[in-house]
């Protein structure tokens, strides 16, 4: 087995598979913390459907996909946010209503041109196998930006996330913030569709943060332990896709599953002890 890990980085696809991954890894592990508190963790799923709305088109039509997507994905987190918070459509109906809405979309212009092609389908199911070069090199710039801007608004993004209405008296430009936490989620879901496809990648934003919620109560204790939960579970995700060769994305979420249930073991063990 040791030889066959070994073995499996001289292959050119599994190390972009690698460097992108880690990646987008950990930019959702950030997002996904504070998406969670906020109870808006749905929104990577609704922005996944939209991504593959938007990819199907940019397909349809002949452009590249990526350059496509991730405008239309950031304007659609935009559009979320203004519709949650200036109409009576809150949090999870808007969410359902504009991504069921570009999902149907692109299957409709999916019937009407080619059909569903194996491009398509890897966005929709996740294949490491579709990283191309120049996906790449935009994946690492993308989430390198995604990473600095969380760096540089640490602090302002985690008053938002805990007492928004406080942050607000303050002085502190909420909306702004709120904005910048859904651009960063939109650029990090579009990234993640090309290796755990659009049914998968809401996960990688959702299990890490959950799962360390667990055993750390702090917000900087689980920003922390959510990271190395996903950098670790993609890792053994990824080895177990190429040593058994099961589907990338698949074989992530099973890891994520696994490490919460791990978690959660652990919380009960804690607290029967602290019981006692």
């Amino acid at each position: 087995m040791l030889e066959s890990l070994g073995q499996m980085f001289t292959y050119s696809f599994m190390v972009r598979a690698l460097v992108v991954g880690l990646m987008v890894s950990l930019c959702s592990a950030l997002l996904g913390v504070s998406l969670v508190l906020k109870r808006y963790s749905m929104i990577g799923d609704g922005l996944s459907h939209v991504g593959f709305g938007a990819l199907a088109v940019a397909s349809a039509l002949g452009f590249a996909p990526m350059s496509v997507a991730v405008p239309v994905v950031v304007g659609s987190a935009f559009l979320l946010l203004r519709v949650s918070e200036r109409s009576k459509i809150k949090g999870d109906a808007a969410i359902g209503m504009i991504s069921t809405g570009a999902l149907a979309v692109g299957v409709l212009v999916l019937s009407l041109s080619k059909g569903m092609t194996t491009d398509i389908n890897n966005y929709l199911f996740g294949s490491i196998l579709a990283m191309s070069e120049s996906d790449v090199w935009l994946s690492v710039v993308l989430a390198a930006a995604v990473l600095t801007m969380y760096a540089l608004f640490y602090r302002k993004l985690f008053a938002v996330t805990f007492d928004e209405t406080f942050a607000r008296a303050t002085g502190l430009k909420a909306g702004f913030f709120n904005a910048l936490l859904a651009t960063l989620t939109a650029v990090t879901v579009v990234l993640g569709m090309r290796m755990m496809g659009a049914m998968l990648i809401s996960s990688l934003i959702l299990f890490p943060a959950i799962t360390a919620m667990r055993v750390c109560k702090s917000f900087h204790g689980v920003i922390l332990c959510a990271s190395l939960i996903s950098v670790v579970c993609f890792m053994l995700g990824l080895m177990s896709s190429y040593l058994y060769n099961t589907p990338s994305g698949a074989s992530v979420v099973v890891a994520n599953i696994l490490a919460f249930v791990l978690f959660s073991g652990i919380e009960k063990v804690r607290g029967r002890k602290l019981a006692k």
